[in-house]
């Protein structure tokens, strides 16, 4: 009798520890290191802007995925509170400078949080109100509404050249936040911070039954939740961290501008690079933001067409990749924790080299045709990757049609290869899966 009554006391059924995850632990250690470190290997002015975007724009994809990747929410105005959140922010820092509010540069970003939480509190309770395209459709409205009103107060919103600040007006510790690697590491602060956060919120009971509202709504309902109080809870959380990304950009830029800050194309980026990224696991949209960054600083530095390379890009993800890069990612750890990597480093090495002949082909005849419409009257000649093309030339023309077509056949023979060896693999994996269940 005492041996049962010990083994059922409370605080064997109520106090139970898990052991420690060194692999989570490993991560995140890697992940606070890579923040800290960064400055030190990248050391350009270019480089340390590009990686103060890195940094809030992880914290923006992170904070739309709990909308799409984790509610199945799909927003196209999520940049009503990133830019609502930086006009905010940079009122708030005016005013700072002025001693009117006693705000440290510091918390601005929670300021700004906070407003974007209030702004979802207001603009959530009627989007959340519908879900799939109904809800989708509302946030377009409010998007386009939110950008209309812009132009309609000028007294906050600075008209079309925006509101500026100086994000030195008051000191932290030694700090004035004047050079750049100051602000990045004030960032580099608030991204871990509001990684780390999001990431607890994914185990949250609210976390949970936002998946299974994704997942399962009917079922949802029928063991007694609301799945409107469900998503109006979760708007209201990825807004606050929406709001912190955008009050991180008004201080890395010291100006906001509405026609950039709320248009319905930054929201269409955000939705676009987190799916890229992977919607459908919590690293996809750190991925995302670090392609976002450099689409829209080094692919735009490149090329005029950068736009239609991401459309591609999106067109093609979403045809063969439907999870992102992060599935891709994810698919092969499997088969490589199987052992059957081996056999694909030739068939991807395949891939890599077709797939750059059709690429490079294909940019070409983009390039010459874009340089005819747009820059004719410069001359024939246009760069492209250190090398001149000519567009008055036939030889040109038809290297370039010849490159794609010559790579795209052959890429068509690689993959379908691949493919097979693909479905094998998953086949023997599958496989040795059922044999170890079975004990065999």
């Amino acid at each position: 009798m005492t041996s049962t009554s010990t083994a059922m006391s409370p605080s064997t059924a109520y106090y139970k520890f898990k052991p420690l995850n060194l692999g989570r632990i490993v991560i995140w250690s890697l992940f606070a290191v890579a923040l800290i470190v960064a400055p030190w290997i990248f050391t350009s002015s270019l480089a340390l802007t590009m990686l103060s975007q890195i940094g809030y724009l992880i914290i923006i994809c992170l904070s739309y995925n709990i909308l799409l990747g984790q509610g199945g929410m799909l927003s196209f105005g999520h940049a009503v509170y990133t830019g609502l959140g930086s006009f905010i922010a940079i009122h708030a820092m005016n005013m700072a400078s002025k001693g009117q509010i006693p705000v440290p540069l510091v918390l601005i970003p929670v300021v700004a949080g906070l407003a974007g939480a209030f702004f979802a509190v207001l603009f959530g309770y009627v989007t959340t109100k519908k879900s799939g395209t109904t809800f989708a459709m509302i946030t377009l409205g409010l998007g386009e509404l939110v950008a209309a009103m812009a132009l309609m107060f000028p007294g906050f919103f600075g008209g079309e050249g925006g509101i500026t600040t100086d994000r030195t007006y008051g000191k932290f510790l030694m700090w004035n936040f004047g050079p750049q690697v100051q602000v990045y590491y004030l960032i580099a602060v608030y991204c871990f911070v509001c990684t780390a956060l999001m990431y607890a919120f994914t185990g949250t009971p609210l976390g949970r039954i936002l998946n299974a509202v994704r997942d399962n709504p009917e079922r949802v309902e029928f063991i007694g939740y609301n799945t409107q109080r469900v998503r109006y809870f979760a708007f209201i959380i990825a807004g606050f961290f929406a709001g912190i990304g955008g009050g991180l950009a008004a201080i890395n830029f010291e100006i906001v501008n509405a026609a950039d800050s709320l248009s319905t194309i930054r929201s269409g980026g955000y939705l676009l690079f987190t799916f890229l990224g992977g919607a459908t696991f919590f690293f996809g949209p750190i991925i995302g933001a670090v392609l976002l960054v450099f689409a829209s600083i080094l692919l735009s530095e490149l090329s005029k067409a950068w736009l239609l390379y991401m459309g591609l890009a999106f067109l093609f993800m979403v045809m063969f990749a439907p999870g992102g890069i992060a599935s891709l990612i994810m698919m092969n750890l499997r088969v490589a924790k199987f052992g059957k990597f081996n056999r694909f480093w030739g068939l991807y090495a395949g891939l890599l080299v077709t797939g750059a002949l059709m690429v490079v082909g294909a940019a070409a005849i983009v390039e010459m045709i874009y340089h005819i419409q747009l820059n004719a009257a410069m001359g024939p000649k246009v760069h492209f990757f250190g090398s001149e093309l000519d567009t008055s030339s036939t030889t040109h023309w038809v290297g370039a049609v010849a490159l794609m077509v010559i790579g795209g056949g052959l890429l068509e023979v690689v993959r379908r290869r691949f493919v097979r060896t693909w479905g094998t693999a998953q086949e023997e994996i599958e496989a040795q899966i059922k044999r170890a269940e079975a004990g065999v």
